[in-house]
């Protein structure tokens, strides 16, 4: 029988088998992802086939992964390896808030970054626009203005009062959609606004503007007006994974299309003579955003610094 893994849990993975039932199943053999040491060998979205029990005929034994459209992965904070998030995704939702907790824009880049090395494509959804006073509507716009302009998709919710749902619904229709952003942001509470009779634990953002965790582990969902949602925990930071020093510029579009312009073919746009560098010129120019050029950088230095392990 062939199923979708909707839920990883340890050893055990939760499919949703061709004939709309639930199977709790385990691994057996053993399944690899070629350059990575991984934290789980499979992940929600995964396409598998799977053979009932003998012995018991609500068990299931997963013994083929059918091969991944894409998959994302992140550093593990645990461990020295890495974490497969998801697979098969056709679009990340990164729920973004501008306070109780802020998305900072090297969180956002980061993450974008992270997800165009997998293929796969990022909409912004700015969250509890209920919240947003004067001051908060012009930094929204500020945000939409400079995603929008370099070729991102930039939606306006609120999870809490559905505004903006049916619009989030048309986009997310017939397809699998990973939801991501920090603890405290409304991811939970926008899975109850899609499938309501869900009904996943929220809780409050505390005093002090940080999230708390309620999604300990990844999870899919089968929407009613078709597609998939894929609900993952909380996290504090995106670790960039397989990503070069001297191929990071692919991941920041704008920048990306001035690299041609440089003199040197393996110009990294860090520490080169500015006058070699079309992208530095293209920043002194005004072409290129400040805090995008600016988290360019600080990811160069991070990557620069990063010693793998051995």
């Amino acid at each position: 029988m062939r199923g979708i893994v909707t839920k990883s849990t340890g050893s055990w993975y939760s499919v949703r088998l061709e004939n709309g039932t639930d199977l709790e199943c385990r691994v057996k053999g053993k399944f690899r992802l070629k350059g990575y040491k991984l934290t789980n060998p499979l992940a929600v979205g995964d396409k598998v086939l799977v053979k009932i029990d003998e012995l018991d005929e609500n068990i299931g034994q997963i013994i083929e992964l059918e091969q991944r459209q894409n998959y994302i992965v992140r550093k593990s904070v645990h461990a020295r390896k890495h974490s497969l998030i998801a697979s098969n995704i056709d679009q990340a939702l990164l729920i973004v808030t501008l306070g109780y907790p802020r998305t900072s824009t090297g969180f956002i880049d980061r993450f974008i970054a992270s997800a165009e090395r997998f293929n796969i494509p990022t909409v912004l959804v700015f969250n509890k626009m209920d919240q947003y006073g004067p001051e908060s509507m012009k930094t929204l716009i500020e945000l939409e203005n400079l995603y929008g302009n370099i070729g991102y998709k930039t939606m306006k919710i609120s999870a809490l009062n559905g505004d903006g749902i049916e619009e989030l619904k048309s986009l997310m229709k017939s397809k699998n959609s990973l939801v991501s952003g920090h603890s405290g942001v409304g991811k939970s509470t926008l899975v109850n606004g899609l499938i309501p009779d869900l009904d996943l634990y929220t809780q409050e953002v505390t005093d002090y503007g940080k999230g708390q965790h309620t999604t300990t582990h990844a999870q899919c969902y089968e929407l009613d007006f078709g597609g998939w949602i894929i609900d993952t925990p909380g996290i504090k930071e995106f670790g960039l994974v397989d990503i070069l020093v001297e191929d990071l510029d692919k991941y920041f579009v704008e920048i990306y299309k001035y690299k041609a312009a440089c003199k040197y073919n393996n110009c990294i746009h860090y520490n080169e003579p500015a006058g070699s560098c079309a992208v530095k010129l293209a920043f002194a120019e005004g072409k290129i955003a400040s805090s995008r050029y600016e988290n360019y950088l600080k990811l160069v230095e991070e990557i620069k610094d990063f010693k793998p392990y051995l």
